[in-house]
């Protein structure tokens, strides 16, 4: 690959921003440069110094004035649910039994998985995010599918039910061991995945925990020597630094603090838990407390009711105002880039602006439809036009995206 320069303003995190004024968190440059060279960011800064170290005859794409941010990462998305999403009337186990279930059972058609594993792509790339942690069907072909998809795009995404020699680190791509949740694993397939973890401490696993009153009370109806849902995976050895936990909703203290202690992961999924009748994550508390979790965001497409990383965001807005908290806007964008990027313990490649890390990157225009346009008249921050394009902003704010340096947007066919 040629090098390339991207010109803009650039936005990239450096830690959890405390405050909305609290401008050692990041890094802006109003004309910055990135300077991309074999899908890598080699050198990023202001753009008259970047552009003076690229030398004449660079190619130079002029994304001013837009912003230019890491690529979006979602931590927790099922892509055999592309066509139940918005399906009406039910709350988690119900909807399951009556739309995702039948819904995934297709999937043992290659030829279907592979059609819907690049169409569930070409979306998530139009609305900004470059990376996934997927869940695929029970099948085989189907996270085959996926991650053929994936590699051809040389997307770095996060699959499940593949084998781990044939996928794991070809190219881009990660495996996660995946036991979907206590409710459809045996005792065997849980001990299996817990052998599993212990084999391969370097593999993400992933499941869902403490969704909704239902699924706690059945959980615990199966596995009744359990003093609570999250027992049962830790009895199994699935607690870890690279575990993560979807939804997370109803923990009790004690659980919050084996997750805490552990460093597991709980992956909040705002749409989702609105729609399907959940419940309210609570942020805010699950950070302050005296054992703090890590979090990471997420769609949770299919129940999840958006595709888009800035609609996630800002129904997590809302849900956290529920609760009585804020969540500006600078701790948005970090959890969408960088907060996520260390969650699933790959900030080393993804979710920054640094030097030496893939390029995976948004370009987001606040003016992208005449709403915005007219709220942007009244912006004076950045902060304001972050909040803009959280709150109004979807697939048609992102005006490119780039993975490993090459467009990924403009590439689609439509």
């Amino acid at each position: 690959m040629t090098s390339k320069l991207l010109r803009g303003r650039t936005l990239s995190f450096l830690r959890w921003p405390e405050a909305i004024d609290d401008h050692s968190a990041w890094r802006y440059e109003e004309d910055g440069g990135l300077l991309i060279d074999d899908g890598k960011i080699i050198a990023a800064g202001p753009y008259a110094e970047i552009a003076k170290r690229a030398g004449a005859g660079v190619e130079t794409i002029d994304h001013r004035p837009h912003l230019i941010l890491p690529g979006f990462i979602d931590a927790h998305v099922h892509v055999p649910q592309m066509q139940i999403i918005a399906s009406y009337g039910a709350e988690l186990l119900d909807w399951l039994n009556k739309y995702t279930f039948p819904e995934e059972s297709k999937f043992a058609n290659a030829q279907h998985g592979r059609r819907i594993a690049r169409l569930f792509l070409d979306e998530m790339l139009r609305q900004g995010t470059t990376t996934v942690v997927a869940y695929c069907s029970v099948h085989k072909s189907s996270a085959e599918a996926f991650f053929a998809e994936s590699h051809d795009r040389n997307m770095l995404n996060i699959d499940s039910k593949a084998l781990i020699a044939e996928w794991h680190g070809k190219g881009r791509q990660l495996y996660a061991i995946t036991p979907r949740f206590a409710i459809t694993s045996s005792p065997e397939q849980m001990e299996m995945a817990g052998a599993l973890c212990r084999e391969h401490p370097d593999l993400h696993m992933q499941t869902h925990l403490s969704e909704n009153h239902a699924e706690i009370a059945f959980t615990q109806e199966l596995y009744p020597w359990s003093r609570d849902y999250t027992d049962v995976y830790e009895h199994y050895g699935l607690l870890g630094k690279k575990s993560l936990f979807g939804h997370c909703i109803h923990l009790s203290e004690r659980e919050a603090d084996a997750l805490s202690q552990s460093g597991s992961i709980a992956v909040f999924c705002p749409t989702s838990n609105l729609f399907l009748g959940s419940g309210l994550f609570d942020y805010q508390r699950y950070r302050r407390r005296e054992k703090p979790l890590s979090i990471a965001a997420a769609s949770d497409v299919g129940g999840g009711t958006n595709y888009s990383m800035l609609r996630t965001m800002d129904e997590g807005y809302k849900v956290i105002a529920l609760n009585g908290e804020k969540l500006n806007p600078f701790q948005s964008f970090w959890q969408l880039t960088r907060g996520n990027a260390e969650a699933l313990a790959v900030a080393e490649k993804i979710g920054t602006l640094e030097e030496g890390t893939d390029a995976d990157i948004v370009v987001l225009d606040a003016n992208a439809t005449p709403a915005m346009r007219l709220r942007m008249e009244t912006v004076e921050t950045l902060a304001e036009e972050l909040f803009l394009l959280q709150t109004l902003g979807d697939d048609r704010a992102v005006s490119e995206v780039y993975v490993a340096g090459r467009p990924a947007k403009s590439a689609i066919v439509a």
